[in-house]
C-alpha cells in the first residue's frame, strides 16, 4: 500500500489550524451528523457496561469521551492535535476521575503503547478518524496489543465505495476535503479500499463481527461504515 506517512505532520498542522473552529461547531454535544448517523450503531456495537476501560482514538474535543463516561466507562482519550486536546480538557473538566486526555500520534506505535494502563482495555473506539490517519497499521497493531482477549474495537469511517476522490477505489490515495463547511483549511483524507482496511484488521488479530452502512440524505447511498472488530486469542489469529 502507498506510504502516506510523510504527510502526517502537515495533516496535524491542518487540524491545529481547524481546532478552534471544530470545537465551536461540535460544542458540548457534537453535531447533528455524529449524533444521528455515527453514534447510534457505534454505541450499539460498543455496548458499554459499567466499569469498562475504553480507549477513545482521535477524540477531538471529547464529546464521545463524555458519552462513554456517562455510561459508566473509564476513558483514556487521545488526539494528535494539542489544540483539540486542550479544548477537550476544558469542556470535560467535570470528569477528571473518569476521563484522561493525552496528546498522541496514532501513526506512532511507541506513543500508542505508552497509553497502556494497569490492565488491558476492554474496548476501543475511533469515530470518523480512520480516513484522517496517514498510516493505520501501527494503530490497529497497538489496539490489538492493548485489548484483552475478546475485547472489541469499533471504528467508523467514510464508506470508500461511495465517498472517494474521482473514480478511484482500489488505488490508495490522498485527497483534500472539508468536513465542516467553512473550516479554515482543507484537511487530508486517506482513501483506502475496504479490502485494504480489512486486511490490516485481520493481520492485527481481529475478526469482524459487526458491520453497518449508514446513509445520509440519500437513503440508498451509504456515506459511512461502522465496523466492530473482536480480538482473537493468538492461536486463532488470522494468518497474514
Amino acid at each position: 500500500m502507498q506510504n502516506f506517512r510523510e504527510t502526517t505532520e502537515e495533516s496535524r498542522c491542518r487540524w491545529e489550524t481547524n481546532a478552534d473552529y471544530w470545537d465551536a461547531r461540535m460544542g458540548d454535544d457534537s453535531n447533528f451528523f455524529h449524533r444521528t448517523i455515527v453514534r447510534p450503531h457505534t454505541e450499539q456495537l460498543l455496548d458499554i457496561t459499567e466499569g469498562d476501560l475504553v480507549l477513545d482514538i482521535a477524540c477531538g474535543n471529547g464529546n464521545f469521551s463524555q458519552r462513554l463516561a456517562e455510561k459508566g466507562a473509564t476513558v483514556v482519550a487521545f488526539d494528535y492535535s494539542e489544540n483539540l486536546v486542550a479544548h477537550a480538557k476544558r469542556r470535560r473538566a467535570a470528569y477528571p476521575d473518569t476521563i484522561s486526555f493525552h496528546i498522541c500520534d496514532a501513526t506512532d506505535g511507541e506513543q500508542l503503547l505508552s497509553l497502556k494502563q494497569g490492565r488491558p482495555f476492554d474496548k476501543a473506539v475511533a469515530n470518523m478518524a480512520i480516513m484522517d490517519i496517514a498510516d493505520i497499521e501501527p494503530l490497529f497493531r497497538a489496539v490489538g496489543d492493548m485489548l484483552k482477549p475478546g475485547g472489541i474495537f469499533v471504528f467508523s469511517t467514510h464508506h470508500p465505495c461511495f465517498v472517494k476522490p474521482q473514480d478511484t477505489y482500489l488505488t490508495p490515495c490522498i485527497h483534500e476535503g472539508e468536513a465542516i463547511r467553512g473550516q479554515p483549511v482543507l484537511q487530508y483524507y486517506y482513501h483506502r479500499s475496504l479490502q485494504d482496511i480489512f486486511q490490516i484488521c485481520f493481520q492485527a488479530g481481529f475478526v469482524i463481527d459487526g458491520f453497518y452502512e449508514e446513509p445520509d440524505d440519500d437513503k440508498e447511498y451509504p456515506v459511512i461504515v461502522i465496523v466492530r472488530l473482536r480480538k482473537q486469542p493468538k492461536n486463532l489469529s488470522c494468518p497474514s
